[in-house]
């Protein structure tokens, strides 16, 4: 493998195809495409700064790195990436991707991030300005992840997320096969639309949630004073150990609670109308 250290590079394309290449104290200044077309890269204590770094690359490994906002659009149609201990300080990173797994990893400004991306592994990432977040993403597995920024995880498949934090408004839209432990959920309108949604000790808050699903199912969760008007249209089997403030037109399945401010079941209800709901009190 070739070694590169305590270089600087720019302009447009300085180290296109390379192949078996290690990277270290390197700075890509600006310009364009420098890593593209590139397989079995590896960049340690490295500084992107120009726009496109990886793209077309596979294989590689990015280690204390920082990505500027200059970087914009930095990881794209690549496979098999591996990053640990970086900062990804710019937006619409992670496009077209096969294979990307994170440890450690901040993205400080994530909008539009994690596009048509598959085989995805985050492990202590945060992320923040993170609107339109996974947007037609498949089988993602996060663990010990925090997240601000709305409309997240819309039209994903195959998702595992265990101890998350996420404030999302219109999260989990359209998503299926979506699998959530002991996790907080804040956010209006979660998980409308939703096929095969499971939340499993998980706090929800927001006005209006779960609304429109199929196979909605919700193990020991418990909702907060301005989760209302849950459930409407939703095929569900819930078991809530909280105060739900109302449930409106659930369309068939059961709700478990510890009590209910309000039930509402009037004309909109549709077919078949025969949710079962019980409460302690």
């Amino acid at each position: 493998m070739k070694h590169i250290k305590d270089a600087e590079f720019g302009g447009e394309r300085p180290l296109f195809a390379s192949h078996d290449l290690s990277l270290e104290n390197v700075t890509i200044h600006a310009g364009e495409s420098a890593l593209k077309c590139c397989s079995n890269i590896e960049a340690v204590n490295c500084v992107f700064e120009g726009k496109y770094p990886f793209w077309h690359t596979h294989g590689f490994k990015v280690r204390n790195c920082v990505f500027t906002p200059g970087a914009r659009a930095a990881l794209w149609y690549s496979t098999k990436c591996v990053m640990t201990d970086t900062v990804v300080d710019a937006p619409k990173m992670f496009r077209e991707m096969d294979g990307v797994d994170l440890l450690k990893v901040g993205i400080p400004d994530a909008q539009e991030t994690f596009w048509h991306c598959s085989n995805v592994k985050l492990r202590e990432v945060e992320v923040a300005h993170a609107d339109y977040l996974f947007m037609h993403s498949s089988n993602i597995d996060i663990e010990n992840y925090r997240q601000q920024g709305n409309y997240s995880f819309q039209y994903c498949k195959n998702v595992v997320i265990r101890n998350a934090e996420i404030d999302s408004k219109d999260a989990f839209w359209n998503t299926e096969n979506v699998t959530v432990y002991d996790s907080t959920l804040n956010g209006e309108y979660l998980g409308w639309h939703s096929h095969n949604l499971r939340l499993v000790r998980c706090k929800i808050s927001g006005t209006q949630p779960l609304c429109y699903c199929k196979n909605l199912i919700l193990e020991n969760c418990s909702f907060g004073d301005d989760a209302d008007l849950a459930f409407e249209d939703s095929d569900l089997d819930a078991t809530i150990i909280s105060n739900i403030v109302s449930v409106k037109n659930p369309r068939t399945g059961s709700i478990k609670a510890h009590s209910i401010g309000e039930i509402i079941i009037d004309k909109n209800i549709l077919a078949p109308a025969d949710c079962k709901i019980e409460t302690e009190q």
